[in-house]
C-alpha cells in the first residue's frame, strides 16, 4: 500500500486541495502533527480512520506507524502542515520508507508563508523594489544552520525574509536586521493563519517585537520582513503589464 504525504496547508479544513480531501477521505490511517492542524481538518476523513497524533512522537515512532499500516494493507496519509517541501521531515521519512521497500507519493498544500501574505493583502514581490523571497529559518533548540545561511547573508540582498521556527527570537532577529533593512523597515507576523486564534500583528523592525511579547507568541507564527510590506505601496508597471507594451504586441 502507499504512504500519501499530504500537505494539509495552513491549518484551515477548506484550504486543502481536492486531491488532499479525497486522500484523507479514502486513506484507513492518518497520521497528523496535532500541535499546528485545525481539528476540522480531521472532519475529511472517513468514519472509522485510525488517526495517530504525531507531535509527541519521534522519527522512529511515526516509522513503526508507516510500516504496520502497509503491512496491514492500509494507505495512509500523513499530514504535513504548510507545504511537504518546507520543513515537513519529509527527507527522513521517505528514506526510511525506502528501507522498507514502500511506496510513497506527496501531495502539496498551501504553504504558510502563502497563506500569511494572504491575510496580509500583501504580494511579496513588487516590481524594481524586490523580486526575490527567502525562506529561511534561525537557530534556537533545533538543527543547525548552514554556516553560509547565517541571516546576515540573507539581509544584504534586501529580498523580502520570511522567517519560520523563529518567533521566540524575534527581538535578537529585529536587532540584527535593522542593520540592512533599517529600523523603519515593514515587518508581519501572523499567528495560525487561516485557523479561528489566528492574530496578524503589523509594525516595523523597531516596534514588532514589542508587539510579539505583548502577545505571548511561542510558537506557529511566521515572521514577514522587507519593503514590499509597505501599506499602500506605489510601484512600477511590471513589464508583462505595461501598457506601452501592450501596444506594440
Amino acid at each position: 500500500m502507499t504512504v500519501h504525504f499530504v500537505g494539509a496547508g495552513p491549518g484551515a479544513a477548506d484550504l486543502l486541495t481536492v486531491r488532499a480531501v479525497e486522500l484523507l477521505r479514502t486513506s484507513p490511517v492518518c497520521l497528523y502533527a496535532g500541535t499546528y492542524l485545525d481539528p476540522e481538518v480531521l472532519a475529511h476523513c472517513a468514519p472509522g480512520t485510525e488517526l495517530i497524533d504525531t507531535q509527541h512522537l519521534d522519527i522512529d515512532q511515526i516509522t513503526d506507524h508507516l510500516v504496520q499500516a502497509h503491512r496491514s494493507g492500509k494507505d495512509v496519509a500523513r499530514l504535513c502542515s504548510g507545504d511537504p517541501s518546507i520543513y515537513s521531515a519529509l527527507t527522513e521519512q521517505t528514506r526510511r520508507l525506502d528501507a522498507h521497500a514502500i511506496p510513497w507519493d506527496v501531495t502539496p498544500g498551501v504553504p504558510a508563508y502563502a497563506a500569511a501574505a494572504a491575510l496580509l493583502g500583501t504580494e511579496l514581490t513588487v516590481p524594481e523594489l524586490v523580486q526575490s523571497v527567502v525562506l529561511t529559518r534561525t537557530q534556537a533548540r533545533s538543527t543547525a544552520m548552514p554556516d553560509s545561511e547565517g541571516l546576515a547573508n540573507f539581509a544584504r540582498t534586501g529580498a523580502t525574509l520570511v522567517l519560520h521556527l523563529a518567533i521566540t527570537r524575534i527581538r535578537t532577529l529585529a536587532t540584527e536586521l535593522t542593520s540592512d533593512y533599517g529600523p523603519d523597515c515593514p515587518a508581519a507576523v501572523v499567528y495560525r493563519a487561516s485557523q479561528p486564534d489566528q492574530l496578524i500583528l503589523r509594525g516595523t523592525l523597531a516596534d514588532i517585537a514589542d508587539q510579539v511579547e505583548a502577545a505571548d507568541l511561542r510558537q506557529a507564527a511566521v515572521i514577514l520582513v522587507g519593503r514590499a510590506l509597505t501599506p499602500a505601496l506605489n510601484c512600477t508597471v511590471s513589464h508583462l503589464y505595461d501598457p506601452a507594451r501592450q501596444r506594440h504586441v
